[in-house]
């Protein structure tokens, strides 16, 4: 009940002077069901300024607000100036989830949704969570991004009747480890406090390993470490630098186990409520923003392990081997029949496709 009256709080405060828009599918795909007709006397009225905003997981600087920035600039320019998004980063309106709950209920038009944050919401798209799934080499996943059907067909058709349609699922890179003990083998993580988000497949797949996975909130986790109320976590290195993870843990490891999702989202019923001239300026410029965010990535990725380890020149950097990953990835593959137990025969389906679309990009 307290949850619910936040959210309706939310959605009054941010309610004054909204117009409604967003994103479709990706190039020349249709919305979900058909958007209103414009006639005649639509066209000759004044083209309309739409004032939109769009929420975040992130703070300020992070990759999605980079992101975000840079998605909005480019609605602006492609539109002729008669769209303009006001970004929203973590916890000015809530936290990831709330912010999602705004999402579904139109009280943002815009929204940062990574699965990590809604699996309970759709079941499906823990699939992301599942570690050794995706390409090691990001040319080939970011062809992945583009052109899987299991993921831009089946799996978005089950997140529109929870009131969220994915315009595009992105990466912000491979995830690292924090922690303070070196972990080299699944072994190592028995008992290990180690923070998730709070999508059930990414506790299975830490549970896989024998740790003890601590779902808590992103603006938690600095304080939960200092306070060794956890005792690991996993992100990008560049969210690991912003955030300042590293100054309270003793080791780093490069794991590669797994990429950090996300999506750029919006309501389908308001999307729907756009003029189709409209939704095609979105669709194009979330397809410009597909390959930008692997850039994105790579700048902000870049710099961000000699940052850590000039700011804390203690803190031990270490990568895992071929064998060790190998051994990683055999445990990893209790996570798979829980995933299907949980999801059932339809997500079985989505997890199915996606494994031969990634066989087939792999063997090019």
């Amino acid at each position: 009940m307290k949850k619910k009256l936040l959210s309706l709080a939310l959605i009054g405060a941010l309610s004054m002077g909204v117009l409604a828009g967003c994103a479709g599918d990706r190039s020349q795909a249709a919305a979900p069901s058909a958007p209103a007709a414009s006639g005649s006397a639509e066209a000759e009225a004044p083209a309309e300024v739409y004032n939109w905003r769009l929420a975040h997981e992130e703070y300020e600087g992070d990759m999605q607000d980079v992101y975000c920035k840079e998605f909005a600039e480019r609605l602006y320019e492609n539109s002729d100036g008669r769209i303009n998004l006001e970004i929203y980063p973590v916890g000015q309106i809530g936290d990831a989830i709330q912010q999602c709950e705004l999402l579904q209920s139109g009280g943002i038009e815009f929204a940062i949704v990574s699965p990590g944050n809604t699996g309970t919401i759709v079941p499906e798209n823990q699939l992301f969570s599942l570690h050794y799934l995706f390409p090691e080499d990001m040319d080939k996943t970011c062809e992945l991004l583009q052109t899987s059907e299991a993921l831009n067909g089946m799996l978005v058709d089950k997140y529109l009747p929870k009131k969220i349609y994915p315009l595009s699922f992105w990466t912000e890179g491979a995830m690292w480890w924090t922690s303070n003990v070196p972990l080299h083998q699944p072994a190592d993580f028995t008992g290990l406090k180690f923070r998730t988000m709070q999508s059930p497949m990414i506790i299975a797949a830490y549970e896989a390993y024998g740790a003890n996975p601590t779902p808590m909130s992103y603006t938690e986790v600095y304080s939960g470490l200092q306070l060794n109320m956890i005792e690991g976590q996993e992100n990008p290195i560049s969210a690991i630098h912003t955030s300042k993870f590293h100054e309270v843990q003793k080791y780093l490891t490069e794991a590669n186990s797994n990429l950090y999702m996300t999506a750029t989202c919006v309501n389908p019923d308001f999307f729907n409520g756009l003029p189709e001239d409209i939704q095609q300026v979105i669709l194009e410029t979330v397809n410009e923003m597909v390959p930008r965010s692997f850039e994105i990535v790579e700048e902000i990725n870049g710099g961000a392990l000699d940052k850590i380890t000039a700011e804390t020149p203690d803190i031990k950097v270490e990568k895992l081997t071929d064998d060790e990953r190998a051994a990683f990835k055999e445990a990893a593959q209790g996570a798979y029949e829980v995933y299907a137990n949980v999801v059932g025969a339809d997500g079985k389906a989505i997890l199915d496709k996606l494994l031969e679309e990634v066989a087939a990009i792999e063997a090019k």
